[in-house]
């Protein structure tokens, strides 16, 4: 029988293992942590039985991920919830860019701009199962759907706030770039759309969803058919040196690049061992988690009914905001992600008190506490949040770190995805999973398709090393 050691039991890691077992390969996994689940767990960070993501918490990705949906979530008790909207943005005057799963609900909400946003997605969205096959592996590579592909990548190679400027009202123009500025870069920068229209287009087909009980429960649901695969996991095992691996016929390593090259040492042809030492990070996230009573009161109603509620004011503001956080800049008002996961699945909650899960765009390794930014923003939109909390915990960028140290800095994305790394991955090659060892593979989110808990980074990878086996 065929061995693989897995090290990292993130979503990638655990998908990795995963498919490598399906084929009857004997897996070991070696997690540092106390247990799995990488950026995708949770706990009851401020008052028991109040359940908050630790990071990973939306999944407009996961939901339809080729791996998951292959795994027969439901068996492994992985479920899904979605929220009544599933993204707003305010803005200063009480409107608000309003994201529905529907595309037509959507645009009914957007006025002059609703044919323009139904243009831009009614297709894609129609063909996501199809374009989905092509997206959520190597962007270099022959496509299985090279027209629907080449309809859909157009518009990803621009600017987002370029494309933005397409659309006419403050509305969809916050809206689009909100979700494109997941990205972590400057948006005048080419190919900022891309991670906005995939987002975008993969939640009007299977809408912005939560796991139910938790992010965690996605990591669980791995960790379930990996073991009743027969495969193994061990906790509480740091491997800092190649000398600590076990033998096995191939290794995956669900870490940043800088790290794998750092265990494997000399090993590394010296061409890889450059690339992934000199592999770009991009900015920080700054988190804190609110227990709040009788919810957040947000002016804008639909921002009450969302999951998601992006807090950047205009896309000029927005625009000019993560242009200060690329260059090492703290803006007075940066970009605010909030979660509210709970309005899905209530369970979260205890009584009349709620998790609320934010974090800001800060600059990478930022050394300040953006607890009272954070909250100044919530406030601007929703006048009276300071006054409903009731506690709150905090992850600085060095906590973050800490928490999973893939996130160097804060940066939860595993590299900045500027041009170069988002096609490539972590060195130029047409195989971003290889190191240049045979039988040895890098499967974390910094080799494509990205972040994000649909294990499709690992899944790519295993297959590779199956095919070497």
């Amino acid at each position: 029988m065929s061995t693989a050691i897995v090290v990292g039991g993130g979503p990638n890691g655990l998908a990795a293992a995963v498919t490598l077992a399906q084929h009857g390969v004997q897996v070991t996994v070696l997690e540092a942590a106390d247990e799995v689940g990488g950026g995708a767990r949770s706990s009851e960070a401020i008052l028991p039985g109040l359940l908050h993501d630790d990071c990973s918490a939306i999944h407009p990705m996961a939901v339809g991920s080729p791996f998951l949906s292959g795994l027969d979530p439901d068996r492994y008790g992985l479920q899904w919830r979605w929220p009544q909207v599933d993204c707003a943005h305010p803005l200063d005057d009480g409107s608000a860019g309003v994201l529905y799963r529907s595309v037509e609900q959507t645009a009914a909400g957007l006025g002059r701009d609703g044919g323009r946003w139904r243009r831009l997605f009614e297709g894609p969205v129609a063909r996501f199962d199809a374009l989905n096959t092509d997206i959520m592996g190597p962007l270099l590579r022959l496509p299985h759907h090279p027209l629907t592909l080449a309809r859909f990548g157009a518009p990803t190679a621009l600017p987002a706030s370029g494309l933005a400027h397409w659309f006419r009202t403050p509305q969809a123009r916050a809206l689009f770039i909100g979700v494109a500025a997941h990205a972590f870069r400057p948006l005048h920068y080419p190919m900022t759309s891309a991670i906005g229209l995939g987002i975008l287009t993969a939640g009007h087909r299977h809408g912005w969803a939560v796991a139910a009980g938790g992010s965690q429960a996605i990591a669980d649901a791995m960790a379930a058919a990996l073991i009743e695969l027969g495969g193994t996991i061990e906790t509480g095992v740091r491997v800092a040196s190649a000398s600590q691996l076990p033998p096995a016929d191939v290794t995956l390593f669900d870490l940043a690049p800088d790290a794998v090259a750092q265990i494997l040492g000399d090993r590394l042809p010296r061409r890889v061992a450059r690339a992934y030492r000199r592999f770009r990070r991009g900015p920080g996230a700054f988190k804190v988690d609110f227990a709040v009573e009788q919810r957040v009161p947000w002016t804008n109603h639909d921002a009450r009914l969302a999951g998601t509620v992006h807090l950047a004011g205009t896309h000029r503001e927005l625009a000019a905001t993560e242009r200060d956080v690329h260059a090492g800049r703290m803006p007075e008002r940066p970009f605010v992600l909030v979660g509210q996961q709970y309005l899905a699945d209530p369970q979260r909650s205890v009584g009349d008190v709620h998790p609320v899960w934010t974090y800001a765009h800060v600059p990478h390794g930022y050394t300040g506490d953006a607890t009272a930014a954070i909250i100044a923003q919530i406030e601007r939109f929703a006048p009276g949040f300071r006054d409903r909390v009731v506690g709150q915990a905090v992850r600085s960028t060095g906590e973050m770190a800490v928490y999973n140290p893939n996130f160097a800095g804060g940066d939860i994305m595993t590299g900045a995805k500027d041009v170069r790394q988002l096609v490539f991955g972590p060195r130029i090659t047409l195989s971003p999973y290889s190191t240049g060892i045979p039988g040895t593979y890098i499967c974390s989110a910094a080799t494509p398709p990205g972040p994000g808990a649909h294990g499709m980074c690992g899944a790519n990878a295993a297959r590779l090393a199956l095919r070497h086996l």
